[in-house]
C-alpha cells in the first residue's frame, strides 16, 4: 500500500498549505468522534436498556478519557520533537526521536492498563454510577483498557506521520476502521444482542487493525528516508525532551478529563436522565471540539517546523489562517446544534425509550454551550500555536484554568440552585474566560518571535 509522503511546511503559501494539510487532520478527528458515537447510536438504538446503556457508555468513557490523556499526550509531545527535527533537516535525529518514543511510551502504555484494570472499579463508585448500570459500564471499561496498546500505537503513529506532512494516510485508515467498528457493533449488538459488551468488542478490534496498519505504513515511511550513520535505538536526552514536550499536554487533557470527572459525579447526582441528557449533548460538542484540536495539532507542527527554520513570520500568518478555519467550523456546528437539537438526541436513543426530561436536558445543554463553540474554538488555537511554539508553560496555565473554572463553577452554581443550567454556563463562562488568558500567552510568543527579529 502506497503511503503519503512527507512534507515540509516552512515553504509554500500559508493558507492553502495549512487548508491541504489540515483538512485530513479534521477528517481523521471527525472520523475518530464518530468512531466513539457509533458505540452510543447502536446501543441507545438497539440494545435492550436504550438510555441505561447510553448512561454505561458515558460514565465508562469519564474514566476511559483520563486513561486516553497520556495517549494523546504521548501523540503531541513525540510530534512536536518529530516536527522539529524534520523542519531542520535532520532525520537520524527524527528516527531516534521515534525509536526512543515507542519504548518509552510502551512501558507507559502498560502502567496505565494496569491502572485501568487495578482501580476502574473504585474510580467508578467514585463517580457515583447508579448500581442500575454499573457491571455493564465496569465491562465496557476493562475491555477497552485491553485496548490500550493499539489506542497509544495508533495515536503514536498518527502524529509521526502528520509531524512528517503526512496527514492523509492515518485519515484513509481511521475511515477503513471506523466502518468495520458500525459493521461489527451492528452485528455483535443487533445479532448477537451482546449490548453494550458488543459495543466494547467492536471498538477493541476496529483500533487494533486501524493500529496495525499506521504502524505498518509508518515503519515503511522511515525506511526510505535517507539517513547518515545508523540511529541509536534509545537516546535518554531525548527522553528528557520528549517528557518535557508531553507532559504539559498529558496534563491538559489529564485537566480537562479529570474536571469532566467532578462534573460528571455532580450530573449523576441530579438524576439518570440528567445523566442521558448530558451524555448524548456532551458527545456532539467534544464532536466538533475535537475536529478543531486536531486543525491545532497540525498548527503545532507547523509552528514546530518553521519555529526550527527561523520562520517565525509564517508562524503568526498560520495561527492567522487555522483560526478563520475554526471559527467558520464552530459557526457551523453552532448552527447545526442550536437549530435541532432534538434531532440529534434522538439520533443516540429512540423516541420512546427517552423520557422527556432527559430530552429537556440534553436539548438545554446543546443550546447554551453550542453558542460558545467559537469562543472555546478560538482558545484551543491559540493554545496550539503556543505549543508548538515551545510556550509550554503558557499552556500548562491556560489549561489549567479552563479545567478550575469550570469545575468551580458547576459546583457552585448548581450549588445556589442552578441546577442543570449551572453546569450548562459552567462551560460557556469558563471556556469565556480561559480564552482571554490563553491569547494573552500567545501575545506573549508573538514578543519573542519580534525579539529574535524574525517576525516583521
Amino acid at each position: 500500500m502506497k503511503s503519503g509522503k512527507t512534507v515540509n511546511l516552512t515553504t509554500g503559501n500559508v493558507w492553502k498549505t495549512l487548508l491541504l494539510y489540515c483538512l485530513p487532520l479534521f477528517g481523521s478527528a471527525m472520523v475518530q468522534q464518530f468512531y466513539s458515537l457509533v458505540d452510543l447510536l447502536v446501543v441507545g438504538n438497539f440494545a435492550a436498556e436504550g438510555a441505561l446503556s447510553v448512561d454505561a457508555i458515558g460514565n465508562a468513557t469519564v474514566i476511559i478519557n483520563v486513561l486516553l490523556a497520556f495517549a494523546l499526550g504521548a501523540n503531541g509531545g513525540c510530534a512536536v520533537i518529530v516536527a522539529k527535527h524534520f523542519g531542520a533537516g535532520d532525520v537520524k535525529r527524527v528516527k531516534e526521536t521515534v525509536n526512543t518514543a515507542v519504548i518509552s511510551f510502551s512501558v507507559l502504555c502498560a502502567v496505565i492498563m494496569a491502572a485501568g484494570f487495578g482501580f476502574g472499579r473504585l474510580l467508578l463508585k467514585a463517580l457515583d454510577v447508579h448500581d442500575s448500570y454499573f457491571s455493564d459500564c465496569l465491562s465496557y471499561l476493562y475491555i477497552y483498557a485491553g485496548s490500550l496498546p493499539f489506542v497509544f500505537m495508533y495515536n503514536l503513529g498518527c502524529g509521526i506521520c502528520s509531524a512528517l506532512g503526512d496527514s492523509k494516510t492515518p485519515f484513509l485508515f481511521l475511515v477503513i476502521s471506523s466502518v468495520l467498528n458500525i459493521g461489527l457493533d451492528l452485528l455483535f449488538v443487533c445479532v448477537f444482542r451482546l449490548d453494550v459488551n458488543g459495543a466494547a468488542w467492536a471498538t477493541f478490534i476496529s483500533q487494533a487493525i486501524s493500529c496495525i496498519l499506521t504502524v505498518i505504513v509508518l515503519l515503511r515511511k522511515l525506511k526510505v528516508m535517507p539517513c547518515e550513520g545508523k540511529p541509536k535505538i534509545f537516546d535518554s536526552r531525548l527522553l528528557k525532551e520528549l517528557t518535557v514536550t508531553s507532559v504539559p499536554i498529558i496534563l491538559q487533557q489529564s485537566f480537562v478529563s479529570v474536571g469532566n470527572f467532578f462534573v460528571s459525579k455532580r450530573i449523576n447526582l441530579i438524576g439518570e436522565d440528567a445523566t442521558t441528557g448530558f451524555t448524548t449533548a456532551f458527545k456532539l460538542v467534544c464532536m466538533s471540539n475535537m475536529g478543531v484540536s486536531a486543525m491545532t495539532n497540525g498548527l503545532a507542527n507547523f509552528a514546530s517546523q518553521n519555529k526550527a527554520a527561523g520562520q517565525f513570520a509564517r508562524i503568526k500568518t498560520g495561527c492567522l489562517a487555522v483560526l478563520c478555519y475554526t471559527l467558520i467550523t464552530s459557526v457551523a456546528f453552532l448552527a447545526v446544534f442550536v437549530s435541532c437539537p432534538q434531532f440529534f438526541t434522538n439520533l443516540f436513543i429512540q423516541q420512546e425509550k427517552l423520557t422527556p426530561e432527559a430530552m429537556g436536558y440534553s436539548v438545554q445543554y446543546l443550546t447554551v454551550v453550542s453558542c460558545f463553540l467559537p469562543v472555546v474554538g478560538a482558545k484551543i488555537v491559540f493554545d496550539g500555536c503556543v505549543r508548538g511554539s515551545g510556550g509550554n508553560v503558557g499552556f500548562t496555565v491556560s489549561t489549567f484554568a479552563d479545567l478550575a473554572l469550570r469545575v468551580i463553577l458547576v459546583y457552585v452554581l448548581t450549588g445556589a440552585g442552578w441546577g442543570f443550567g449551572g453546569v450548562c454556563w459552567a462551560w460557556a463562562i469558563g471556556w469565556c474566560i480561559s480564552t482571554c488568558i490563553a491569547f494573552v500567552f500567545l501575545l506573549v510568543e508573538f514578543a519573542k518571535f519580534r525579539k529574535a527579529g524574525g517576525a516583521k
